[in-house]
């Protein structure tokens, strides 16, 4: 497998089946998710606001921001990462940085909206589009601006619940001939809607979630759908909510964790995920003799 995270996961997108991509909101659930076997992991905006500011996902988180915590998955795991880049974080100029800033941040692509600032989360309601020609342009942009032509560049648009499915299917339309990778339709989407963009002619991105507005089929369902990579956004924020709610409910009413340590990892596994072995093996290898 190639070392490029971008041309790793090219690699990917050309094998038979779904790609699956765990949403993961730090450098620690990536390595978790190497451990679980995936190919590849995603980060989104949503969950990435949620850890780092505890708000809802408004547009809040600046490009600096996401492109640093973008950087620490990356440098944690050998594995493809693609994000979220929510709009492009203004113009067309602000999307040539975001490229450039993602590339240096080893990211192996990124996919960008058609919503006008302060963008909202794609289940929010008051979304408000650009128009198709500047969200276009935006995207040939992100295209001239790579400077590794494996980089994917993948256009979302949240016009289905704005202004119907058609108009998003045109603005797709649009996206593609303006060098986009891939597409996306983001939540709320039918699987008939998703094998539709599929006449357009370029692989789709599909997002899967706990929200209820998007399908749950099997892989093969998607993939005849015309979807090659089905991302999780907010799934191991939303596992997160029950677990430690339950840990500190059991720590405010007992004061100590003993009705709570079969919940919770041995602390050796979780030294071993963190990679502490590989670590005291470089302190042995450099100590100095004393």
């Amino acid at each position: 497998m190639p070392h490029r995270p971008t041309t790793q996961m090219r690699s990917l997108l050309k094998k038979p089946g779904v790609v699956l991509g765990p949403g993961v909101i730090d450098p620690f659930t990536a390595r978790l998710a190497a451990e679980a076997g995936f190919d590849m992991v995603y980060m989104g905006g949503n969950a990435t606001t949620a850890v780092r500011l505890g708000t809802p996902d408004v547009g809040l988180l600046t490009i600096g921001e996401m492109a640093d915590h973008a950087g620490r998955i990356a440098d944690a795991v050998e594995l493809p990462l693609v994000v979220d880049g929510d709009n492009g974080y203004g113009n067309a100029l602000n999307v040539r940085r975001a490229i450039q800033m993602y590339e240096r941040a080893n990211v192996a692509g990124i996919h960008f909206e058609d919503q006008a600032s302060p963008k909202k989360c794609g289940h929010f309601a008051g979304k408000v589009l650009v128009s198709k020609e500047e969200m276009a342009s935006k995207i040939k942009a992100a295209v001239d601006a790579r400077t590794d032509e494996d980089f994917l560049v993948i256009a979302r648009t949240d016009a289905v619940p704005v202004d119907g499915f058609e108009a998003a299917y045109e603005r797709l339309q649009s996206f593609k001939e303006a060098g986009a990778d891939m597409v996306m339709l983001p939540p709320p989407i039918t699987l008939e809607q998703v094998a539709k963009v599929k006449e357009i002619g370029l692989p789709q991105v599909a997002v899967l979630d706990s929200s209820g507005k998007t399908p749950v089929v099997p892989p093969a369902d998607l993939e005849e759908a015309g979807v090659k990579l089905a991302i999780f956004p907010t799934a191991v924020v939303m596992a997160i909510i029950p677990a430690v709610r339950n840990l500190y409910k059991a720590i405010k009413e007992d004061g100590h964790l003993g009705g709570t340590m079969d919940a919770l990892a041995p602390y050796g596994d979780y030294n071993d995920i963190l990679g502490l072995p590989a670590v005291q093996e470089l302190e042995q290898k450099y100590a100095l003799e004393r």
